[in-house]
């Protein structure tokens, strides 16, 4: 049984003031297991949002307990939460996010900086990244001369950087064209099938019938999952 990459346990998220908070996640308990590939569902407002800007370490929980990768976060600092999300987590957004001013190979390059790779290594590492989704023609472009697909990808190069042991994926084909959106799916699923952990946010249903699992949320609750029980954080694969 694999070991547990993420594990919530009894996880709230409050906003607004002490004396009248406003309650957006609710008792959320949730394990996902090295190599799962997770579909986060719901309709607006429902808290996937914020359960995955938890799992991505980009907010905390007001309650509750965090395990990434056999660490727990609750208890960290920022500094220390900054250096675990680049090492640990590759992030692929809706909107790219790509740094217009760089090109293509700088913008894979970032969260290797961060990590203080050497620049040769960084450049290396890469290019390797972008010829494994095609882009090797597209090196020294810029995000503004790429398609929304090829932007995508850069995002998926970007994320993979730093060998993350989770992959966030935030409605990847949400700006995209039918086919681009189809080419990424199509990618993730191969790097899926390789091992990788991904979890995705979609509002897309036929997207979310094609993934292994689903967790459905409602109302700042898990009310469906289609996952089985996995092994707790720490325990042996």
């Amino acid at each position: 049984m694999n070991r547990a990459i993420v594990e919530l346990a009894g996880v709230n998220k409050d906003y607004g003031s002490a004396e009248a908070p406003l309650r957006v996640l609710r008792d959320v308990e949730l394990s996902i297991a090295a190599g799962e590939f997770v579909g986060i569902v719901g309709a607006s407002g429902s808290g996937k949002t914020t359960l995955m800007n938890i799992v991505g370490c980009l907010d905390r929980a007001s309650e509750g307990r965090y395990v990434l990768d056999g660490e727990d976060v609750s208890g960290l600092d920022d500094d220390r939460l900054s250096r675990l999300r680049n090492r640990s987590i590759g992030f692929v957004f809706q909107s790219f996010q790509l740094i217009p001013q760089l090109t293509v190979l700088e913008n894979v390059e970032v969260p290797l900086y961060y990590g203080r790779m050497p620049r040769a290594q960084r450049q290396t590492r890469a290019q390797e990244l972008l010829a494994a989704v095609g882009l090797s023609q597209r090196l020294r472009h810029h995000p503004a001369q790429l398609s929304g697909g090829e932007c995508q990808r850069v995002a998926v190069a970007r994320a993979l950087a730093n060998e993350p042991a989770l992959i966030l994926a935030d409605e990847p084909t949400g700006n995209l064209d039918t086919q681009s959106g189809e080419d990424v799916m199509q990618f993730l699923f191969e790097l899926h099938k390789s091992g990788r952990t991904i979890v995705m946010v979609t509002h897309n249903p036929e997207i979310a019938a094609r993934l292994p699992r689903v967790v459905e949320m409602r109302d700042g609750a898990i009310v469906r999952d289609t996952g089985a029980v996995i092994a707790s954080a720490g325990a042996p694969a």
